[in-house]
């Protein structure tokens, strides 16, 4: 029986903590910010698996227990939004949402979804992503192994664009005591990655793949994989095929192995700055460049993952509060 533990953040990490790169979304709408000189996101992070509660570093401990103490640092931890406020982006959402994408604007863009992403990376290249160094940080559980009795571990990372996470592991491992499947819808990506001076396949395999489609000629063998890693990858997919890619994934993984997932939730400011016609149905939009994004709800990763037997050890939100100069 594997089991699900899952963090869900609100409010935007600060860069140094490394959460994820928020270099494009550097504020929000100005309707949005009248009332304070605080802004919030939620970024989702989900970890499935068993794993020892007192070896994993703690996500925000620094808490606010006065008010008078609110600029005494840059950030704050598991900090409740004031009601109004969220009333506020709440509505603000509701009215950038009201105009839908037609279904044949949206057929087209599930059609098309590989061709999109390959133009992403055709014109990106491997620089718009920052290496995820942090990686070990959030997931311990992909630390290289250093006894030389312990077994090599098998790891899938799905969506891994140019390797942004298999690298920085790569960097980490010189026993050699992981050896990492990595795979991406994009031909692009894949290209990008296996020009990677750090790619070896003695350590590494990239191969395309539809992870919503047929992965019977995939390199991975059934209850082969101790981790799947899912980071921003399931928002990038219509939730219509959520399931069915948990459904596709779980045959790979060993008894009690492990899924590592991390996501963008539901009021990410992401989400709060999309603008009306933007909206393909609720909770998923999409960008400028065609690519798109979901925003999850807390209970629908519950959901999503137990109804395969994973059992939860924990799905909590953990709200961030920072520091940020109102535009002028």
């Amino acid at each position: 029986m594997s089991k699900l533990k899952a963090h869900l953040l609100s409010q935007k990490p600060a860069q140094s903590r490394g959460y994820y790169d928020y270099s494009y979304l550097d504020s929000y709408a100005s309707d949005i910010q009248g009332k304070s000189d605080y802004s919030w996101i939620v970024p989702l992070i989900i970890v499935i698996g068993f794993e020892n509660e007192t070896k994993r570093p703690k996500f925000g401990t620094r808490f606010l227990k006065e008010n008078s103490d609110i600029y005494a640092h840059n950030a704050w931890d598991n900090y409740e939004v004031e009601e109004e406020f969220l009333n506020e982006i709440i509505d603000k959402i509701d009215k950038n949402s009201k105009t839908k994408l037609t279904e044949t604007e949206a057929d087209e863009l599930e059609r098309n979804a590989s061709k999109y992403w390959n133009e992403f990376y055709s014109k990106h290249q491997n620089k718009f992503f920052k290496d995820r160094h942090w990686i070990l940080t959030e997931f311990p559980e992909l630390t290289p192994i250093t006894k030389n009795d312990v077994p090599k571990k098998f790891i899938l990372e799905i969506g891994c664009g140019v390797g942004n996470t298999v690298f920085p592991l790569i960097q980490l491992d010189s026993r050699q005591s992981l050896f990492i499947y990595c795979c991406d819808f994009s031909e692009n990506a894949i290209e990008l990655v296996k020009q990677n001076p750090l790619y070896n396949e003695e350590h590494c395999r990239a191969f395309v793949q539809d992870i919503t489609g047929d992965w019977t000629k995939s390199p991975i063998r059934n209850e082969s994989l101790d981790i799947i890693t899912m980071i921003f990858v399931l928002s990038a997919i219509d939730s219509d095929y959520h399931c069915r890619i948990i459904r596709n994934l779980l045959p790979f993984l060993k008894p009690n192995g492990l899924i590592l997932f991390r996501d963008y939730g539901q009021f990410d400011m992401a989400q709060i700055r999309f603008g009306d016609g933007h909206c393909i149905k609720d909770k998923f939009y999409v960008r400028g460049d065609r690519t798109r994004a979901y925003f999850f709800a807390e209970n629908e990763v519950e959901h999503l993952f137990e109804q395969f037997g994973l059992e939860k050890i924990q799905l909590n939100v953990d709200r961030r509060l920072q520091n940020k100069m109102l535009p002028k």
